[in-house]
Parts: structure tokens; sequence; C-alpha cells
């Protein structure tokens, strides 16, 4: 019998963090308009919570039961943000504002592959370099690490692009 409980939280435990995990990776497809990829992994994900969540339902006499579904909740959103971390789909903007005016930055980071789009701004302490990068996701650590390299003392700043048309990076995508 014990081997039967045992059994039963473990099913209940890796079933959750499953469903979890492809919750994320969904609303994650969802967010970047991957219609078709959100649809086929809601179909899975959906079969797979009806079934843990059975299980559960079908034995509340176990509080185990339901600490195992709780705490393979809490797991899954850990693992379905470490596999986003790694897909990291999508692109972002950053901004860069350089603590000197240095205007050799923008064509050593061109000279590395980005398209960067730079002006002269100005900061309570004077003019300033003002860089707007389009990346890639999987480039955003490479990217930060460069500039902090060029100027350890750049503001950097970023946010997540949803969309864009014309310029260096769509002639590079259609290649």
């Amino acid at each position: 019998m014990l081997d039967n409980v045992v059994g039963m939280l473990v099913i209940i435990f890796v079933i959750n963090i499953v469903y979890v995990t492809l919750f994320t990776i969904r609303m994650i497809f969802t967010l970047k308009s991957q219609r078709y990829l959100a649809a086929i992994t809601s179909v899975i994900e959906i079969v797979i919570y009806i079934v843990g969540l059975g299980l559960v339902l079908d034995n509340l006499d176990r509080p185990a039961n339901l600490a195992a579904y709780a705490i393979g909740y809490g797991i899954g959103v850990i693992v379905g943000m470490k596999i986003e971390e790694k897909l990291a789909l999508g692109y972002i903007t950053v901004n860069v504002i350089t603590k000197e005016y240095e205007p050799d930055i923008p064509n050593a980071l061109r000279d590395k592959g980005y398209g960067v789009t730079n002006w002269v701004a100005y900061g309570r302490e004077g003019e300033r370099l003002m860089m707007e990068i389009l990346t890639s996701r999987k480039s955003q650590t490479h990217l930060y690490n460069t500039v902090k390299a060029l100027d350890p003392y750049a503001f950097i700043i970023s946010h997540d692009t949803k969309m864009f048309y014309g310029g260096f990076w769509v002639k590079g995508i259609r290649r």
C-alpha cells in the first residue's frame, strides 16, 4: 500500500511540473505571437492538467496529494522560467546612455553586428551619447557585456520589442 501512495504522490508531482511548465511556455508563445505553437502546446497542457487534477480530486482524503500538487506547481513555475530563459524568443530594444560623449562606441558596436542609431543627448552633467540598439534576446547578455566593456558607467535599459519594420535588422533577417 505504501508503494501505491508514494507512486501517486510522485505521479501528481511530476504531472503538475509538466503542466505548469507547458502553461508557462504557452504563455510565452502567445505573447510572442507564435499562435500555432501556443495552440499545440495548449492541447497537450490541458490534457495533462485534467489528468493531474482528476487524480487529486479523486483522492481528496489524502492531503499529501494536494501538497504534491501544490509543490509540483511551484517547481513547474521555476522550470518554465528556466526554459523561457533558454528559448529567449523575440527581440529587445536596448537604450544606452554613456557617461561621457564617446563617438567611437556606436562604430565598435556596429563592427560586432549590432544595428545602432545614435545621437547626442544632454543630461544633468552635460553631453551624453544616446544609442538605441535592436537585438535578439539571445544576444542580450553579450550586448550588455560589450557595452560595459566600452563604457563601464553606461546607463542601460531595455524593453521587449513586439514588432519592427524596415532598417538594418529587416535586411539581415530576410536573408
